[in-house]
């Protein structure tokens, strides 16, 4: 997800292959039997959590896979200086080699530039890990509809599925699924309900104890509702009423609590949003909303501003309602090697932009927060451990963390969930030291 969502397209029934049925059991073996090292995250409510994106949809040559380089390169073929497609570099250092993959890039330094798969179950174990370390909630799972159109996209979904909730359940973290609706086309509502019937019906996940709650029900996101947007196909605002209605009456799962992401502009339908009145209608069946804002502003000051004219009477209206509000924060933004886009088009500013956000979703009121993404390296706005020696040679360019330690973004991501519940300070000051000298 970023200012425009990356390929997404949808789904039809394949058989899953024998390796990811193998893997799926396992994951299951896992899950039921792996005991968290922490204290476990309370599952009954999104309220005082900070919940982080989470793609899952990197692959690369002999993952087993059989996706090649996928989300890394535009061609699937390994990283190179004219088909690298991602603008952050991700920190390997904590990975075995069983976990790294060759690509045709080099460090400064001469060594081999290595990338990892997100179909490797210790590797997501391992990002939970992180999130543990670093006092972070959860993860909302991406489901994109586009993704699930071919047997083997859609089994690696499933199996990052199992990955993740092997992960949660180790760590005592919790998660919730995303679907995101982006190329789903008008009239094809039930592609989305059949999936979800099939995943509840043969994964189950809605009981698992990791699973978040909302209001006292399962939570399932739903994102791109009511978008203004020409350049790709999307439902018809009927299509979403008949999503929403199934999901919160669906007698399987004793209905669901609705997370809707929307446009940043929905209550006045205006900029990033349609102009029909019938979007309101769909945001007050919803029991959260959560405004997309990422390429909204760019700047500290204009965080803050979006805050008090946007967002304030965003909560009221929504208050009056009873929906609760999910404010997006993101670090920055930067897709040069995917778009051509200039590189660092909103710089991170040694992570102040990101704090500003926090801060102001605080003082605007707002219990809960959305940080986007965990793991975007695509568009810049990944928080996981990145390196700042990244890939030279070429003319390829990446964007850094400024020298700033790997774990910097997973360390203000943490302080977040503190801010969110009043155990920390909102301050203007950034809460760590800016150490420019520090290692990658």
């Amino acid at each position: 997800m970023g200012c425009a969502r990356g390929p997404k397209s949808w789904m039809i029934r394949t058989p899953m292959p024998r390796p990811f049925l193998f893997g799926a059991f396992f994951a299951l073996l896992i899950t039921g039997c792996v005991q968290p090292h922490g204290p476990r995250v309370d599952s009954t409510t999104l309220t005082g959590k900070v919940m982080v994106g989470y793609q899952g949809w990197f692959n690369a040559e002999g993952d087993g896979a059989g996706r090649g380089y996928n989300h890394w390169t535009a061609n699937r073929e390994p990283p190179a200086p004219d088909n690298v497609r991602v603008d952050l570099w991700p920190d390997l250092r904590e990975f075995p080699a069983a976990e790294r993959f060759p690509t045709r890039l080099r460090h400064a330094d001469g060594t081999p530039a290595e990338v990892f798969s997100s179909f490797r179950r210790p590797t997501v174990i391992r990002h939970f890990a992180w999130m543990e370390e670093h006092g972070i909630d959860g993860v909302f799972l991406q489901r994109f509809i586009s993704s699930l159109a071919r047997g083997t996209s859609l089994a690696v979904n499933n199996a990052v599925l199992e990955h993740v909730r092997a992960g949660a359940k180790r760590h005592g973290r919790v998660y919730a699924l995303m679907y995101d609706l982006s190329g789903l086309k008008p009239g094809q509502a039930d592609v989305l309900i059949e999936d979800w019937k099939r995943l509840r019906r043969e994964t189950r996940l809605t009981s698992d104890p990791n699973y978040l709650q909302h209001r006292g029900k399962p939570l399932l996101a739903l994102w791109g509702c009511g978008f203004l947007d020409h350049d790709k196909p999307r439902p018809s605002l009927e299509d979403w009423r008949k999503i929403i209605t199934f999901l919160k009456e669906d007698k399987a799962s004793g209905g669901l609590a609705i997370m809707l992401g929307v446009p940043s502009r929905w209550r006045t339908l205006t900029r990033d949003s349609v102009a029909d009145p019938m979007l309101h209608e769909l945001i007050a069946l919803a029991d959260v909303v959560s405004p997309w804002t990422p390429g909204r502003y760019r700047t500290p000051e204009a965080a803050t501003a979006h805050a008090s004219a946007v967002w304030q009477p965003d909560m009221a209206w929504l208050r009056e309602r009873q929906i609760d509000f999910l404010p997006v924060a993101f670090p920055g933004f930067s897709w040069h090697n995917m778009k051509g886009d200039p590189l660092d088009a909103i710089p991170r500013l040694q992570g102040r932009f990101f704090w500003s956000q926090i801060t102001a979703a605080k003082r605007a009121g707002a219990s809960m927060l959305y940080v986007a993404m965990f793991d975007e390296v695509d568009e810049g706005t990944a928080i996981f451990k990145v390196t700042n020696t990244p890939p030279v040679g070429d003319g390829v360019q990446f964007v850094t963390y400024e020298g700033l330690p790997s774990d910097h973004y997973l360390r203000l991501t943490g302080l977040a969930g503190k801010v969110i519940r009043g155990e920390h300070p909102a301050t203007d000051e950034l809460p760590l030291p800016v150490l420019t000298d520090a290692a990658p």
